[in-house]
């Protein structure tokens, strides 16, 4: 196996024939050279994933060759070996990439126990590469569709966290897939084999959902007919998803705070206590900070339930993703109806980029399968998704809005001058970067220093918001609404631009 081979750099026969025979006695599979010359050779004709080498050699010194074999491989892991006993040796093969430095006469014990510690951080640096590669490259994860960044973070999260049982909290509004998020959570994890129970805590009457909830025993309130076990009880071994968790009972909550603190709960009507084995995640589309100083949360309830938080952006802040979507509605629909595959017109998309989707991915899903079945053509047009007349609200509240930044005064334009002026002449190099950068420093100095402290309980104003506001507000008016052109200018795709706008309204 390619983690199994080890290249062996020393001078001195004796060394390289006692090590060899030491390591291919514990597995490994050994190659050697009696000089750097050859080492080198060795390292550009093969992938080695540990190499030990001698620090001083008679043609090639062991630094150089630690340097030689991180250009050629960043990942190999090395040792360097030496009979002198040499700090600044040590020093500088470590600065080189080394792994650790090891004096002669060589504990052999030691030794092995260096080289399992060296490929296990080779090995974990590998899954690293192979896991960031992955979540570069996907569109979709446990039937999550996306591959913004926005998304790619949260992938990454539930990577992260999901093996554990902490307690996750999602937060998005209505329609972005907080509940795919919870069944990745869950079915990614040690306890996807056991049951994942739900509950939505708006949807049941506030005198039947603690019954749901912790079970009850035959007779313990009128209608108990016979024993019921309760969601907790469904969800042993698995996990239990408590949606709208904000809309919960203020009366309840304290029960639901004790249980995940004791890990234990009593079914009404009964004294036995019962285990409490599940993992919790919890869910809502409503500020939980803000339900808090509303009395609707409490807020050492919060606290236990938001171990791991994981914000879900809406549709409109990602719109990178909205091709992504749209496709994989199209085929879910075709097949689902039995209809042929359709593609969307390049206006379609224009279309879908402009609108603000306020019910998200799930509107976004419905606006495809009713294409899907009433269209009739091959090419699904922008007038079959049926968006215009939200667009025309929306580009009349733009209209409005923009009308009024426009009859603003401005009050920074001499500043802005004198910023520009202050910048070193490009001399008709459009391309001079250093000079852009000055611009925006200077530039960057007159926001900053116009910007009123504010007082410390006031709420803040997100200067760097209004900065992107006036940006997007700048380049479409310098390329008179091109937006392609506009998005070149700004330097981002032209997705993010129309996500900008429509968070800006302009």
């Amino acid at each position: 196996m390619e983690t199994d081979k080890i290249l062996l750099i020393d001078d001195d026969p004796a060394m390289l024939t006692l090590t060899r025979f030491h390591l291919e006695s514990e597995g490994y599979a050994v190659m050697t050279a009696d000089s750097g010359v050859d080492g080198i050779r060795l390292l550009q004709e093969n992938n080695f994933p540990l190499i030990l080498t001698d620090l001083h050699l008679p043609d090639v010194n062991g630094i150089e060759i630690v340097k030689q074999a991180k250009a050629l491989s960043p990942n190999t892991e090395i040792i360097v070996i030496s009979g002198y006993g040499s700090v600044s040796g040590a020093v500088e093969a470590t600065k080189a990439g080394a792994f650790y430095f090891v004096e002669k006469p060589v504990e052999y014990e030691e030794l092995t126990l260096l080289i399992e510690k060296a490929l296990e951080r080779r090995q974990q640096a590998e899954e690293i590469k192979q896991l960031r590669g992955k979540l570069k490259d996907r569109t979709s994860y446990y039937n999550i569709i996306g591959s913004s960044k926005a998304m790619q973070a949260i992938y990454e999260i539930i990577d992260n966290v999901a093996e554990s049982d902490a307690n996750i909290l999602i937060l998005g509004e209505s329609g972005t897939g907080k509940e795919l998020i919870a069944n990745a959570i869950h079915y990614k994890s040690a306890r996807s084999k056991k049951p994942f129970v739900k509950i939505n805590c708006s949807s049941l009457p506030k005198e039947l959902i603690e019954s749901e909830l912790f079970g009850h025993t035959k007779g313990a309130f009128t209608g108990a007919n016979m024993d019921k076990i309760g969601l907790i009880g469904r969800a042993s071994g698995g996990s239990l998803l408590l949606d709208e968790i904000g809309e919960m009972p203020l009366e309840l909550q304290p029960k639901l705070l004790r249980v995940l603190q004791e890990r234990i709960y009593y079914r009404l009507g009964s004294e036995k206590a019962q285990e409490a084995d599940f993992r919790l995640i919890s869910a809502t589309n409503r500020d939980p900070l803000a339900a808090v100083a509303e009395g609707h949360l409490r807020e050492d309830l919060y606290y236990r339930i938001n171990t791991i938080e994981i914000q879900v952006p809406p549709l409109r802040e990602r719109a990178e993703d909205i091709p992504h979507l749209a496709q994989y509605f199209l085929s879910e629909f075709a097949e689902k109806y039995n209809r042929p595959t359709r593609t969307l017109s390049q206006q379609a998309y224009e279309t879908m980029f402009e609108y603000a989707w306020p019910g998200n991915v799930r509107e976004l899903q419905n606006v495809i399968e009713r294409a899907v079945l009433l269209c009739k053509a091959d090419v699904i047009e922008a007038a079959a998704l049926h968006l215009g007349k939200a667009l025309g609200k929306a580009a009349a509240a733009s209209a409005s809005a923009v009308a009024t930044a426009v009859a603003a005064p401005v009050t920074l334009e001499k500043e802005m001058q004198s910023a520009e002026s202050a910048a070193p002449p490009n001399n008709g190099n459009d391309h001079d970067h250093s000079n852009v950068d000055t611009l925006f420093e200077n530039i960057g100095r007159v926001i900053i220093n116009k910007v009123v402290d504010s007082e410390p309980d006031a709420e803040r104003e997100d200067v760097f918001s209004k900065l992107e506001g006036a940006l997007v507000h700048a380049a479409l008016e310098r390329t008179r609404g091109n937006k392609q052109a506009a998005a070149d200018l700004l330097g981002v795709y032209r997705a993010r631009l129309y996500g900008m706008i429509k968070r800006h309204h302009l």
